[in-house]
């Protein structure tokens, strides 16, 4: 009966985590088809270097990577915020049972640890582009 309850546990812990990082996507601007359609068109200059479009080909690949890792982090740490709440409503539905509780609280402080330190990533990774790459 247990291994029943963690095989539904861990089913519904990856539903959660790709129902939230479907949900994200739905936030994301799409940005890539309006760059397209100015890189193409006859736009002056200025308006396509603001959009990238100067045709710098490294400059391009340090966009794509920097977006990549940035996607990345992201999903580290919407998977942080899905462990916190897991341990929450394990904590919250351990019933006084002192090794649930410790569990519990154990698996909230790893999963703080890991939010903290994707946001870290995310501002090192985008200060080290920004002012060491540059």
């Amino acid at each position: 009966m247990k291994s029943t309850k963690k095989f539904a546990h861990i089913i519904t812990s990856i539903l959660a985590i790709f129902t939230l990082g479907l949900a994200s996507l739905s936030f994301t601007p799409a940005t890539h088809a309006v760059s397209a359609n100015i890189c193409t068109s006859g736009a002056s200059a200025e308006v396509k270097a603001a959009n990238g479009c100067s045709g710098n080909a490294s400059n391009n690949v340090q966009k794509v990577v920097v977006n990549a890792l940035n996607v990345i982090i992201g999903i580290l740490g919407i998977v942080a915020v899905v462990f916190i709440v897991i341990g929450g409503v394990n904590y919250m539905t351990s019933s006084g049972d002192a090794g649930k509780i410790d569990k519990a609280k154990k698996t909230i402080i790893y999963a703080v640890i890991g939010l903290i330190v994707s946001a870290l990533a995310f501002a090192i990774v985008n200060f080290v582009i920004a002012n060491i790459l540059k």
